[in-house]
């Protein structure tokens, strides 16, 4: 008789996983705030290095998730965690507010939490096609609206500046 648990995917103990949480750590929570019990890591100190720095974090979640591909994790968590971390990498990259967003956002952390529901509880299997068709279309949304936004500003600006003449 087959138990309720064993139709979830059991949680791999190779030592490149315990790298993943280890790195994830590193990136997300290694430091204390000192007084406080706010965790932070790597992630919003390389974001303060313009370009460099989101880069290198882009790079370090890129390798986790490859990592955490190559031990199982099915296409639609993949989806999640690679919409963590464009997220992340998206409004990081934005001066100030992206560094503040660094500190409080943890994608890698996010990730990690993913991959283990997706072990212990057997969520987010299959495919993740309808979550990136989602945000495909919202991503074409957001770009008719800069581009309507970027018009009213130029047109508002043109009329602006014939007002002088």
């Amino acid at each position: 008789m087959a138990t309720e648990n064993t139709r979830y995917t059991r949680t791999p103990t190779s030592e490149k996983l315990k790298w993943v949480d280890h790195i994830a750590y590193l990136m997300d929570n290694q430091f204390r705030l000192p007084g406080t019990n706010y965790r932070f890591g790597l992630d919003p100190i390389l974001g303060l290095l313009p370009f460099a720095g989101d880069l290198a974090s882009f790079g370090v979640s890129a390798v986790l998730i490859l990592t955490m591909v190559r031990h199982g994790a099915s296409g639609k968590l993949v989806a999640l965690m690679m919409l963590n971390v464009g997220l992340d990498v998206i409004i990081g990259s934005i001066p100030i507010l992206g560094n503040i967003f660094d500190f409080a956002f943890k994608a890698n952390e996010r990730n990690v939490r993913l991959l283990r529901r997706h072990y212990e509880e057997g969520k987010y299997q299959g495919s993740g096609k309808g979550l990136i068709v989602g945000v495909l279309i919202g991503l074409v949304l957001m770009l008719v609206f800069l581009v309507w936004l970027l018009w009213q500003i130029g047109e508002w600006l043109y009329h602006f500046v014939a007002s002088y003449f």
